[in-house]
């Protein structure tokens, strides 16, 4: 796992947190978890193991500490390390299968969190009392998130690569070799 790789993802998964502050709550006190937008855009552009887990246990510290949900906690904790690797799946399995990236940001942005979302709500359920069913939630707070997050998939990631680009490779190897 190179530096540069876990210190651009930290910098998109700061991102998300941004994004999850000023996204506002729909129903219950809950409000989608616009942090999984760029769990999604880091595993994007790094497929790996490692990077996906350490970035999975980030988003689910980042969203533990921010959720207004009671025992969104160790929900958020069990949820994105999951999720992510599911991401992680379907990204390997759509590269595999050489499907177009349109294609494969609708898929990751709808699947992934509906997966996510499940699990949240689920791992929450055992622990405390839904303020709703898990049925009335699913459908008014998981379904929008994964319309907005599939939405700002398409939007957000084009951007985050056209940045990459502008960005120069640093390779501290041949800097050693010119001094």
């Amino acid at each position: 796992m190179k530096l540069r790789r876990v210190i651009e993802a930290s910098l998109l998964l700061a991102g998300g947190f941004v994004l999850h502050q000023i996204m506002p709550p729909l129903i219950a006190g809950m409000k989608p978890d616009m942090s999984l937008l760029m769990l999604f855009v880091v595993v994007l552009l790094y497929p790996e193991k490692k990077l996906t887990l350490l970035s999975g246990l980030v988003t689910g510290v980042i969203s533990a500490l921010t959720t207004t949900f009671p025992g969104g906690q160790v929900a958020n904790m069990i949820d994105k390390p999951i999720t992510s690797f599911s991401v992680l799946f379907m990204i390997l399995l759509a590269d595999h299968l050489k499907l177009p990236m349109k294609f494969k940001l609708g898929v990751i942005g709808v699947l992934g969190t509906i997966i996510s979302g499940s699990i949240f709500l689920g791992a929450a359920s055992m622990m405390v009392s839904l303020p709703q069913s898990f049925v009335v939630l699913f459908m008014s707070v998981v379904l929008p998130a994964a319309l907005l997050n599939t939405g700002f998939l398409y939007a957000i990631y084009p951007i985050v690569i056209q940045i990459k680009k502008l960005l120069p490779e640093y390779d501290m190897g041949s800097e050693k070799e010119a001094a």
